[in-house]
Order: structure tokens, then C-alpha cells, then sequence
């Protein structure tokens, strides 16, 4: 296997610069430089001559994610046409799995906390952080059977889908449909420009492209829609051979900057000084449904899409592969704490223990699955040894 040069291409140190700077968030968040950096996050930018007036935290959420959703599309997109989830064959048994990965979760958090103000937190534990996950599967999996790895990518995506039709749907608000409409004839031209990236006039289209893109943007975060909508909808339309440069250059620009820095905004948040007994339902439904709800969905609905094989074949993962699989499907971490921010936005008290929720959900599954990935690791290099 070739290994980058760059580690920022890597899936091992990405996933260790993303949990330094949440923690280095949560830290500083309750420690004496909590004013200033409050302060600073708070400070509002608007862009003259428009609706758009955003602090420098949301300016971060809506402005930067949107560059790693773009991305995350152009990945959605490849595996969708060329990748692991290309024929319905090939896309069943993890959709089966990604199934019970967002439905028992959510049945465990409802179950918690889904009366009065909370209940509004029941997309939150569904999503799979795919670069924390993979991090963690390629430092503790050596020895695993490609399958997982190729499982679990699958899933991941599926589970990106679900999320980011969540954060379309489920937090939109007051849509202004003509600027919606605006920012589709801006897609649309974004796509024809695409394909015209590579002829005369280079260097002109992919300026009009990223201004273009820059409006398209503007266009979805004043419509009432998330403003991380935009990156999904031009990353899904770009030419494939441009796309794939795009995303081949902004990576490192993602998982070095712009991931960290949402991590360290989105977990700069104060520890309440309460008993556990006083903590918000929404804590505890989020830390009990990360890691739980995902090894329990995953696991049993992987299970029960493995018994769909052909008559008298091997299914290509068994129980305990799945539920290693289940306990990195539970690090939700970026879209996990993205739509805390969003389901909670008008209360601060529960967003903020919600983000806690996330931070503790996601470790505990972290720590679950360093274990159990290690565990099954050592089953399949034991098996290639004696064979």
C-alpha cells in the first residue's frame, strides 16, 4: 500500500489533530482565557451590501464546513458511481446496516430524553465520523480483513447521506424560495463550467467557478437553508476529473485547518458545575446512544444483511467483525456535533451539554473500539498464521 507523504492525507493523523484540538477547545473553554476567546468568537462580520451578518463562530460552522462538505460530496458522489456502493448488489447489506446504525439510536435517545425541550436532539447520535473512524481502524487494524475496512466506508457514506439530508430538512427555516432558486441556477452553472475546465480560458473558468461558488453560498445561507448545503450540491455536480483535483487539493486545507478548527469551536464550551442527576436528558440520550445504539444497530441489522448471500456462501463478515464495526460507527464527532449546534440552537444550556454529549459519546466509542478492532485485528492475523 502507498503511503502518502503528506500526513495530512493520511487517516491516522487527521483523526489525532482532530481530537487535540476538541480537547484544547474543551480546555480553554474552562479555564481563565474563556472571556476572551468568547469575545473573539462572538465578534459579528457582515458582508456589505447583503443580509449576511455572522459571528465569527458561524463563520466558521456555515462558511468553512461548507469546504469540507463540497469535498465530502465529490467522495459521495465517486463511491456512488464508481465506488463501494455503485450497484444496489453492493450498497444492500451496508444500507441494511446504516438502517439499524440511525434508527436504534434514535430510539435509545428518544427513549431518554425525548420529552419536552430535548426531544429535538434525536438526529444527533445517527452520524458516523468516516475520518475519525477510519483513523482509528487503520491504528489499532492491522491485520483486518479488507472487507471490514470496505464495510465500513460504506456505511460511513450511507450514513453522510442521512446527514446531510437532515441538516437540508430537518433545520431549515423560513425558506425564501427565490433565492433558492437563485442559488440552483448558480448550480447549474456551476456544472457547465465544470465541463469546460481543461480548455482554453482555464484559469478564467476556475475563478469564475470559486466566485461563483462563493455566491451559490451566500445565496443557500440567506435562503433560510444551512449554508453547508451549498458544498453538497456543487461537490454533487462537478465535472468527475476536476472534482476529484479539487478535493486532491483542498484536502490537506480540510483535515489541517478547517476540521480542527470547527472541532475547537464547536467543543469551546463550558463544563457544567452540576451532579450527574442534574445533567440534561439530552447528554445522557447522545452519550448512551453513540456508543450503544450504534454497536446494537450495526451489529444486529449487519447481521441480519449478511443472511441475504447466495445459497451455500460464507457471509462476508461475521458478529464480531460487525460489532467492531458498530463501535467505530459510534465516533460521530464533525456532522454529529454539527447538528447539536443545530437542533439546540435556540437554547444554550442544552446545546452545550448536548456538545458534551457528542465529545463523551464519541470517546467512549473511541476507547470501545480501539479494543474491539484490536481484539478482532489479532482473531484474523492468529487465523492467517495457522493457515
Amino acid at each position: 500500500m502507498r503511503i502518502s507523504a503528506n500526513p495530512l492525507r493520511g487517516q491516522q493523523f487527521p483523526a489525532v489533530l482532530l481530537l487535540v484540538a476538541a480537547g484544547l477547545g474543551l480546555l480553554l473553554a474552562n479555564l481563565p482565557t474563556h472571556d476572551p476567546i468568547a469575545a473573539a468568537l462572538d465578534v459579528h462580520l457582515a458582508v456589505p451590501g447583503t443580509t449576511l451578518d455572522l459571528s465569527l463562530a458561524h463563520w466558521v460552522s456555515d462558511g468553512l464546513l461548507a469546504v469540507f462538505f463540497f469535498v465530502v460530496a465529490i467522495e459521495l458522489r465517486h463511491e456512488l458511481t464508481h465506488g463501494e456502493l455503485d450497484s444496489p448488489r453492493k450498497a444492500l447489506q451496508p444500507a441494511i446496516a446504516a438502517t439499524g446504525g440511525v434508527l436504534v439510536p434514535i430510539a435509545i435517545y428518544l427513549l431518554i430524553a425525548g420529552d419536552g425541550a430535548t426531544a429535538s436532539g434525536w438526529p444527533i447520535p445517527t452520524a458516523t465520523d468516516i475520518a475519525f473512524a477510519l483513523g482509528v481502524l487503520a491504528m489499532f487494524g492491522r491485520g483486518l480483513p479488507s472487507s471490514v475496512r470496505v464495510f465500513l466506508l460504506a456505511l460511513a457514506i450511507l450514513d453522510d447521506i442521512i446527514g446531510i439530508v437532515f441538516i437540508a430538512v430537518l433545520f431549515a427555516r423560513d425558506v425564501q424560495w427565490v433565492l433558492l432558486g437563485a442559488a440552483a441556477v448558480g448550480v447549474l452553472l456551476f456544472w457547465l463550467l465544470s465541463r469546460r475546465l481543461g480548455a482554453r480560458g482555464h484559469f478564467a473558468i476556475a475563478a469564475t467557478m470559486i466566485a461563483l461558488g462563493v455566491v451559490c453560498w451566500g445565496l443557500v445561507a440567506a435562503s433560510g437553508i444551512h449554508a453547508t448545503i451549498a458544498g453538497v450540491l456543487l461537490g454533487l455536480v462537478m465535472a468527475p476529473t476536476p472534482a476529484s483535483r479539487s478535493r486532491h487539493a483542498l484536502e490537506p486545507a480540510v483535515n489541517g485547518a478547517i476540521l480542527p478548527l470547527f472541532a475547537f469551536v464547536a467543543a469551546f464550551v463550558v463544563i457544567p458545575a452540576v451532579s450527574p442527576n442534574e445533567l440534561s436528558p439530552a447528554f445522557w440520550g447522545i452519550v448512551v446512544a453513540l456508543p450503544v445504539g450504534k454497536i446494537i444497530g450495526i451489529g444486529v441489522f449487519g447481521w441480519l444483511a449478511m443472511r441475504i448471500r447466495p445459497r451455500g456462501t460464507e457471509p462476508t463478515l461475521h458478529l464480531p467483525d460487525l460489532l467492531a464495526a458498530g463501535s467505530l460507527g459510534g465516533i460521530g464527532f464533525t456532522v454529529s456535533l454539527l447538528l447539536a449546534n443545530l437542533a439546540f440552537a435556540d437554547d444554550a444550556g442544552i446545546r452545550d451539554q448536548a456538545i458534551l454529549g457528542v465529545l463523551v459519546g464519541s470517546l467512549l466509542s473511541l476507547v470501545v473500539a480501539g479494543f474491539t478492532v484490536s481484539w478482532r485485528a489479532r482473531h484474523h492475523r492468529r487465523l492467517a498464521a495457522a493457515s
